[in-house]
């Protein structure tokens, strides 16, 4: 943001103050993060700086393990089918919220959005002894479970916060015409909401993607996902490899970033909101 004409010199020595301040912490939290990438080409079996060649080797490696490529697969297939049930139930218990007006409505919000604030520890471990009890424990229906329940949260938010301009008339005229509640839904509903909700799943297919504790807590040795390989891998063996996962893993993080932020552009242009 640039600073008017008439900026007198105190406010800006702020305003550079301001951006050198910013720009130390944006470093500060990615500058750990993207060191990784160049590690991944490194040709030596170890992590150092400088490199001494570059190599594919640990990409190659990744793609013709058995047990990366198992982790992978188990890590899709969590994360698709975590994010139907929690984009489902998520959407719903928004709408609900939204329509409904009764005493509780806060408390019940706060219910549906808890996963977020109680320590992830704890969450896995009551998930770990309820599943356990009901032979749910090492199954990747569990895991699907389990990851669909922390993602409900962030469905819960982006709708509830796309719903707060959507117009309520649109639903009573679709209902007045002779459609049936599904067909209004279907027709009128979704259409509107239909970023915020996308938006929604791409967050709960992040959090079941990047989910570690619940993973250690109920993951058998076949339902391994991709972070608990890591897990495994840096306890056992500090193999490079890890570095070529953790770059793919930042580019896709990234990918799906951009594109939240894409939905969330359109959402404001549904809402009537001009930048």
């Amino acid at each position: 943001m640039a600073l008017p004409i008439y900026a007198s010199p105190v406010q800006r020595v702020w305003h550079y103050f301001f951006i050198v301040l910013c720009t130390a912490i944006f470093l500060y939290l990615l500058v750990p993060i993207f060191v990784i990438m160049p590690l991944s080409f490194n040709s030596e079996p170890y992590f150092s700086y400088p490199m001494e060649g570059y190599s594919l080797r640990w990409y190659e490696e990744f793609f013709t393990s058995d047990q990366w490529l198992l982790g992978l697969k188990n890590s899709i297939i969590v994360g698709i089918f975590a994010t139907l049930v929690a984009t489902t139930l998520g959407t719903l218990a928004a709408l609900g919220l939204n329509r409904a007006d009764f005493r509780g409505k806060t408390a019940m919000m706060a219910i549906l959005i808890s996963p977020i604030i109680i320590p992830i520890v704890i969450t896995a471990a009551g998930m770990f002894y309820f599943y356990a009890s009901i032979g749910l424990s090492s199954t990747l229906t569990g895991l699907v479970l389990a990851h669909a329940a922390l993602g409900v949260p962030f469905v819960v938010i982006t709708v509830s916060a796309t719903l707060v301009g959507f117009d309520h008339n649109l639903v009573r005229a679709g209902a007045s015409l002779g459609a049936n509640p599904f067909r209004v839904f279907f027709k009128v509903t979704l259409p509107m909401i239909l970023p915020g909700v996308v938006s929604g799943a791409l967050f709960a297919f992040i959090t079941s993607w990047d989910e570690l504790v619940v993973a250690i807590f109920l993951a058998g040795a076949e339902e391994h996902t991709l972070p608990r390989r890591m897990w495994s891998g840096i306890r056992e063996l500090l193999s490079p490899t890890i570095t070529a996962v953790a770059t793919m893993l930042i580019l896709f993080s990234i990918l799906l970033m951009v594109t939240m932020e894409l939905l969330r552009r359109r959402t404001e242009r549904l809402r009537g909101i001009r930048n």
